[in-house]
């Protein structure tokens, strides 16, 4: 199973690698650090809802932003909307809900990670 995932894994670690070396770590803490703010959430957000990260990638590259300075509520919202909001599957999800339960559930995928990223910012 470890075979069949490492591709997949390297991949993505490798165009991880590539984008932390390219963009500033002070631009990162700007944008998605303790002082982003709402802005913070919803580019987190976005950036967690376009991306087609696998789970057992976006954990480990969770733990490299944290140690980068990005807090734990943004990091709550980019990996909720990792995991249950799909944009670049959205066509795929209509072929087989429909349009309307689709773009429902996104929405409410979407709002649903921001309240967790709150409540996340209210504990830690």
């Amino acid at each position: 199973m470890f075979i069949g995932i490492l591709p997949a894994m390297l991949n993505v670690l490798i165009l991880v690698s590539i984008f932390l070396y390219l963009v500033p770590e002070s631009f990162i803490i700007k944008t998605l650090g303790k002082d982003s703010g709402f802005m913070g959430f919803i580019i987190a957000g976005l950036i967690g809802s376009i991306a087609l990260i696998p789970g057992f990638i976006s954990y480990p590259l969770a733990a490299v932003l944290i140690k980068g300075g990005v807090s734990y509520k943004i990091i709550a919202v980019f990996i909720t909307t990792l995991m249950m909001v799909g944009v670049l599957t959205l066509p795929i999800e209509i072929k087989y809900f429909g349009v309307r339960a689709s773009v429902v559930r996104n929405i409410l995928s979407f709002i649903g990670a921001l309240i967790i990223g709150v409540i996340m910012g209210l504990f830690l």
